[in-house]
């Protein structure tokens, strides 16, 4: 890649970071950015004397600073101390049933976690029992956790026969990239699936091997009993009764919204009623022509077209 790509890229990427008010690191922006460490060192020096990109301590970002940087750093260390425990929890989703793989997702995977923040976890399941594994963690979570979402916020889940993901943009690139893998030799599966993220980010060289977790004598009992025609049947009525009790609840939602927050199929299955994907997207969008406004002569002085 010729400097001026790799300078188009770290903007894209630093722009995209402005959503969260996240500055970036070096390292962070090598991992991004399909480039050098001296190839980026340069691209950096040459975008911060043209005024493009800011830069204090070893932190890259476009806007105000504020106290995004003060914001990070905390956060940082909250998700140091807070990452074991998701780890833990994740390896306790994996011995539910039907589950055949956990990774952590959200500003976790990330890095961060703040005051407000929970653990997001994106999950795999057996193929046809996506609906039952969902079930029984959303009853466990509500009777076991007193439904609180703080430390198990089980959102997005998708079977091992449907890995690739439908939605493909900035967003979910991101999302796919920066997923931390907690069990389940099938997440290595999962990244083969979606190296559509390298039209977006750096070539993703995540290799995945965990070692089997044995099921505990319950999550066994229950994948006997659920075996067979039972267990089809009772998949396909959880995800009616879900899909209806979400079609109540969330009327407002337009066709098209409904679809992307609370996508439901035998294969998928979505809970975002907040629809962030689509309020990050709609946010980059209004971001990228804010600084293409403030920074045109600059962008057009190296030829760099957003």
């Amino acid at each position: 890649m010729d400097e001026q790509n790799i300078q188009k890229e770290l903007l894209l990427r630093l722009i995209y970071s402005e959503v969260f008010q996240h500055p970036l690191t070096s390292r962070e922006l090598e991992l991004l950015v399909d480039c050098t460490p001296t190839q980026l060192k340069h691209a950096l020096d040459e975008l911060g004397k043209n005024g493009l990109v800011q830069q204090k301590a070893n932190y890259y970002y476009i806007f105000e600073e504020g106290d995004k940087i003060t914001k990070r750093v905390k956060g940082h260390e909250e998700a140091e101390r807070m990452m074991p425990k998701a780890q833990r929890v994740g390896r306790k989703i994996f011995k539910f049933p039907y589950v055949e793989g956990v990774g952590i997702s959200g500003s976790l995977s990330k890095g961060v976690l703040h005051s407000d923040g929970d653990f997001d976890y994106f999950i795999i399941t057996q193929p046809n029992r996506l609906w039952v594994a969902r079930t029984l963690l959303i009853l466990y979570k509500k009777i076991f956790l007193f439904n609180s979402r703080k430390h198990f916020c089980v959102n997005y889940f998708i079977d091992s026969q449907n890995l690739e993901i439908e939605e493909k943009n900035p967003f979910t690139a991101t999302e796919i990239s920066t997923l931390i893998p907690i069990a389940g030799n099938v997440m290595d599966h999962f990244f083969e699936q979606n190296t559509w993220i390298n039209d977006y980010l750096r070539k993703n060289e995540k290799q995945v091997h965990f070692d089997k977790l044995k099921k505990p004598v319950v999550t066994r009992a229950i994948t006997f009993i659920m075996k067979g025609k039972l267990g089809e049947f009772m998949d396909r009525r959880f995800m009616r009764v879900t899909l209806k009790r979400w079609e109540r609840k969330f009327g407002a939602f337009e066709p098209m919204e409904f679809e992307l927050a609370m996508k439901s199929r035998k294969y998928v299955s979505k809970h975002h009623p907040n629809n962030f994907q689509d309020k990050v997207l709609n946010r980059l969008e209004e971001l990228t022509a804010a600084y293409k406004n403030a920074h045109g002569e600059q962008l057009k002085t190296l030829g760099i077209e957003l």
